[in-house]
């Protein structure tokens, strides 16, 4: 298969962004800020990198994709949709009692995803474990992780950390979606976890610094992390919390909080898309 090229990634980041306004619209509930900043991210994930199988999702030999940061599961939901994994349709019930589409990841209800997230700072250890097996398997697949940068602060992050670099987890990429904010207020004011790139170096990491919006960076990240041998890798991409709607773009007080319908008029003007026919239509 023709894999997409920048311009088209960046479209399916546009088509992602759209996907999480919608449905966060139509639920009243969820989380906007973080789910926006990391589209292009998981945008270049499921359209250009991971190997995966929407109509095997226990395909032996997929990739793995931890979402660690599980409050924005709406942006991996839409992805999942976008790649056939189920039915677009179902974006319309995100939240909703009997949803397949919970507020957090939930690997027994939704399709494609591989474990449940949403208690921070647990999902490096479930990639190591991943990985950890996927050798003793003698399995090629690699596992990738999405971490916060608020998500830093939590100490099992760190133990984690360690592992993935004693047991030289080279099937490992994570990334880390350093917007600056988390749901109080700026990371710096809470509780600093600079200087961030050294710290994952000291723990034994080869460490990837890029701008988690511009696609070919991510891309090159991607790719390159798949050369590097006997170590994990650690991308960290600087992003900004509401990426694509200026009226979110660098506002914690989004972090938790859905577009009003007002909100979503202006959100759609501005990205320059037209809701007709969603969600079956695509951009």
């Amino acid at each position: 298969m023709v894999k997409p090229d920048i311009e088209q990634l960046k479209k399916w980041a546009r088509q992602l962004r759209l996907d999480v306004l919608m449905m966060l619209n139509k639920a009243k509930s969820g989380h906007t800020g973080g789910s926006l900043s990391a589209a292009d991210i998981i945008a270049a994930l499921y359209f250009y990198k991971m190997r995966h199988n929407p109509k095997e999702t226990k395909w032996p030999d997929r990739d793995r994709f931890v979402l660690s940061k599980g409050h924005a599961a709406p942006i991996q939901y839409a992805a999942l949709a976008r790649c056939g994994y189920f039915s677009p349709k179902e974006l319309t019930t995100l939240r909703r009692f009997g949803t397949i589409l919970q507020g957090h990841p939930d690997m027994k209800c939704t399709p494609g995803i591989e474990v449940c997230t949403g208690s921070l700072g647990q999902g490096l250890s479930m990639a190591n474990g991943i990985a950890l097996a996927l050798r003793l398997d003698k399995k090629s697949s690699r596992v990738y992780a999405l971490m916060g940068d608020g998500e830093q602060e939590e100490g099992q992050v760190w133990e984690a950390a360690m592992s993935a670099a004693h047991y030289k987890l080279d099937n490992i990429c994570a990334f880390v979606d350093f917007n600056g904010f988390q749901i109080d207020g700026a990371v710096t004011d809470i509780m600093n976890i600079e200087p961030l790139s050294q710290k994952w170096k000291a723990f034994g990491w080869h460490v990837l610094m890029i701008d988690g919006h511009d696609m070919g960076q991510i891309v090159k990240a991607l790719d390159d992390a798949e050369t590097i041998k006997g170590q994990p890798t650690m991308v960290i991409a600087r992003t900004v919390k509401g990426k694509g709607v200026s009226i979110f773009e660098g506002k914690y007080q989004y972090h938790g909080v859905p577009p009003s319908d007002d909100e979503l008029k202006r959100s759609l003007e501005e990205l320059g898309i037209s809701a007709d026919g969603w969600p079956e239509r695509v951009i």
